[in-house]
């Protein structure tokens, strides 16, 4: 359903503030309004009209341009300080033939001028064009805000139904290895604090969490039987073990949207100094999602159980990070990710029941 966007004035639902110093302009004035079913509200001079514009917020403002006092635009002057103009519509009504007056007037704000003396049929014709303007305008402003939430709702909704997917198929990889849960998950909040501190903005950093997630997601294409051996790996399994980093990067590299994705997935287990897999590069030549990617997932690999040891004590986990610094990891990540294990006295951020 859409909002009423017609243009025709119900008089009867529009207040006007008639604003003169002459008592017989606003006598006259509000006859002619209200014999066409107008409200009329009424004031003498500039401090009146503001105070009433502020109280009743009529729909429309008719002021005299010359008062004493507080003429009609220094009215102006405060009624726009007070962010009143950009709900009251304001019509000058003036004697004067003068040009640069009008200028000055539209420049302040004014929707139109009327003459004195009145001409009844114009001045009613002008009145309802300047209402039915305002109306317009303000109904299709209430459309675009009122589609705009509905843009925004479903931009949720999907974003929604995307963490839900991306959760689900992070869980899924990481119940095939019973001696990683939850490690994607964890992977992914590392990262994004990495990239938090890194000055990242909060659509990369969440982009990079959502890479954390999926980072192993080629462990799909992986035999069981390999992910969960206890034994040293054969020189055979160790490569098919490899070839999940491929694996991942071909699932994801149809999600063009997080282009990220794929680039993590592939090219997470490349070493600083060109000794990774599955290409082998080297430095900088590592996409810095995916440098950033192995700082995170080294962490979690020596801070959570796996088949043939316990979580490694903390210290022993810094000095490995440490050693690591342009050799295995990218020293600008790595050194955050020290940061923020130094600031972790109870090593917390670890794998333990619940995380």
């Amino acid at each position: 359903m859409t909002a009423d966007l017609s243009t025709q004035v119900n008089p009867s639902d529009y207040t006007i503030l008639v604003v003169d110093d002459v008592i017989s302009n606003v006598l006259l004035l509000k006859v002619l309004l209200q014999k066409e079913k107008f409200n009329v509200i009424t004031a003498s001079n500039g401090r009146d009209a503001i105070s009433m514009s502020e109280q009743s917020k009529p729909h429309l403002i008719l002021l005299d341009l010359h008062m004493p006092e507080m003429d009609g635009f220094e009215v102006m002057r405060r009624m726009k300080e007070r962010n009143l103009l950009d709900e009251i519509p304001v019509i000058f009504l003036t004697a004067d033939n003068d040009s640069e007056s009008e200028i000055r007037g539209f420049r302040e704000g004014a929707l139109d001028f009327i003459k004195k003396p009145f001409i009844a049929d114009i001045m009613l014709q002008r009145i309802r064009r300047i209402l039915e303007l305002d109306r317009l305008q303000k109904n299709l402003q209430q459309e675009v805000e009122k589609q705009t939430r509905k843009a925004e709702q479903r931009r949720e909704k999907v974003e929604r139904l995307s963490m839900q997917i991306m959760m689900t198929l992070a869980e899924t990889i990481d119940a095939k290895d019973k001696y990683t849960n939850g490690h994607s998950t964890r992977v992914g909040e590392y990262a994004r604090e990495i990239a938090r501190r890194a000055g990242k903005s909060k659509q990369v950093q969440r982009e990079i969490y959502y890479v954390g997630l999926l980072h192993d997601i080629g462990k799909i294409g992986i035999p069981i039987t390999i992910i969960n051996k206890k034994d040293k790996l054969t020189e055979e399994e160790y490569k098919l073990i490899k070839d999940h980093t491929k694996i991942g990067s071909e699932i994801l590299s149809n999600m063009t949207e997080i282009p990220g994705l794929s680039i993590g997935a592939r090219w997470h287990h490349e070493l600083y100094d060109g000794t990774g897999y599955p290409d082998g590069l080297k430095g900088k030549e590592i996409p810095e999602i995916a440098r950033l990617i192995c700082v995170a997932d080294a962490y979690d690999a020596m801070s959570s159980k796996r088949s043939y040891r316990d979580v490694l004590p903390q210290a022993e986990v810094r000095r490995e990070l440490t050693k690591g610094i342009g050799t295995q990891f990218d020293p600008y990540f790595a050194k955050i990710m020290l940061d923020i294990m130094d600031e972790d006295v109870d090593y917390l951020l670890c794998e333990r029941e619940g995380h």
